[in-house]
């Protein structure tokens, strides 16, 4: 059973066509493989480029650059149709939702035609690299350095927790280009590194709690040189470029979340109906039907949410604080959703051919990246 989406308010008939093309394409392409490369723990580069053909990967670049200058909600539709219906986590939402709007808003116009027409087909994958060993949310204490030397940036240091790590051909990485900076911050600068660079190194695929198919690296440079003019945007700027994009990927984190709570829901409700105990389905006992009854209400609530905040987005007035606050409520709801749910399966809820086990293994990590949900409480707080 596919999202119903007859009572949604954040899209127009063409997007909700292009939706029946990504939902075939989960259904079709993705969720017959979904198995096979959760064991793998990665997925096969030519699934991006099948994506691509199709125009599920950054929607929102510009014609002139190979996209389809569309709105975020298009990556939006993606973004719920994989979290629903492809039966494993694909790395799409880091390319479209965060990497290309990094791109768009401050690349050069030689970085925008050399990268964005193969983000958008699916020949080059990318990533971006924030996290360090010791190093999570504090982004101003990041030691991973690239200093000038003649025409060259030469970068040394290393990251982990970097989605999309081992299929990247190309890595948007945060590092320290002014030590000497009067504020920390202002000294950060986003530096592009190809993967076929001298010096850079992909380490372990990690091994996770969940969302297993999603290749999450660690990364190695030494003395990796780059030509100055790899650098995104202005030299310095980078901790501010990445505060001014942290709104939108809090949303796609909140968007995905919700689909995936909505997946949680339907499979449930339909095992409970065939389920037996004492004699009768699952669902006839009054506590099944009360705990359903009340995830309903809250799973309503949060379309309603999202639309709204899909809709605000759009139009270019969703605020941090919107943001922060739609990532704290939908992977807190999520969460909910997820262990609610295993309960209701009992024991069968606990074995991983079931897809509730796998959802609620996969669900753990959405209240930690994209910014921690206590750290979304104390931004929304401060706004208060």
């Amino acid at each position: 059973m596919p999202i119903e989406t007859a009572t949604r308010t954040a899209y127009d008939e063409d997007m909700e066509a292009f939706r029946d093309t990504v939902r075939a394409f989960m259904r079709d392409r993705v969720l017959p493989n979904a198995d096979q490369w959760d064991a793998d723990k990665i997925v096969p580069k030519s699934i991006w480029r099948e994506a691509g053909e199709l125009g599920m990967l950054c929607p929102t670049v510009p014609e002139e650059y190979g996209g389809l200058g569309l709105d975020f909600r298009y990556n939006a539709i993606v973004d719920e149709e994989a979290a629903y219906g492809a039966g494993t986590t694909l790395g799409f939402s880091l390319q479209s939702d965060i990497v290309a709007d990094y791109i768009i808003n401050y690349g050069s116009e030689e970085q925008k035609k050399e990268w964005l027409p193969k983000m958008v087909s699916g020949e080059v994958v990318t990533a971006i690299a924030m996290t360090e060993p010791g190093v999570g949310s504090d982004l101003q204490s990041i030691q991973t350095s690239a200093k000038k030397d003649g025409n060259h940036y030469v970068v040394n240091g290393s990251k982990t927790y970097i989605t999309n790590g081992q299929n990247a051909d190309l890595v948007l990485v945060c590092a320290v280009t002014n030590p000497d900076a009067e504020k920390k911050w202002q000294g950060v600068s986003i530096i592009l590194v190809e993967a076929d660079r001298d010096g850079f190194k992909r380490g372990r695929n990690l091994d996770k709690i969940g969302q297993d198919a999603a290749d999450t690296s660690e990364l190695f440079f030494d003395d990796v040189r780059v030509p100055i003019t790899n650098c995104l945007g202005e030299e310095g700027k980078g901790f501010i470029y990445l505060m001014s994009q942290l709104g939108q990927e809090r949303l796609s984190i909140a968007v995905s979340a919700q689909a995936s709570a909505q997946k949680a829901f339907d499979d449930t409700v339909a095992f409970v109906k065939e389920r037996k105990a004492f004699g009768k389905p699952v669902f006839d006992f009054q506590n099944t039907r009360f705990t359903l009854a009340d995830l309903k209400a809250k799973l309503q609530v949060g379309w309603a949410h999202l639309d709204h905040c899909l809709t605000l987005h759009a139009k270019r007035t969703l605020t941090p604080e919107e943001g922060a606050a739609a990532k704290l409520w939908h992977t807190d709801l999520q969460w909910e959703m997820m262990d609610k749910c295993l309960q209701l399966h009992g024991g069968a809820g606990y074995m991983n051919e079931y897809p509730i086990a796998r959802m609620w293994r996969s669900a753990r990590v959405t209240r930690i990246f994209g910014g921690t949900n206590e750290i979304m409480k104390e931004l929304i707080g401060r706004s208060l």
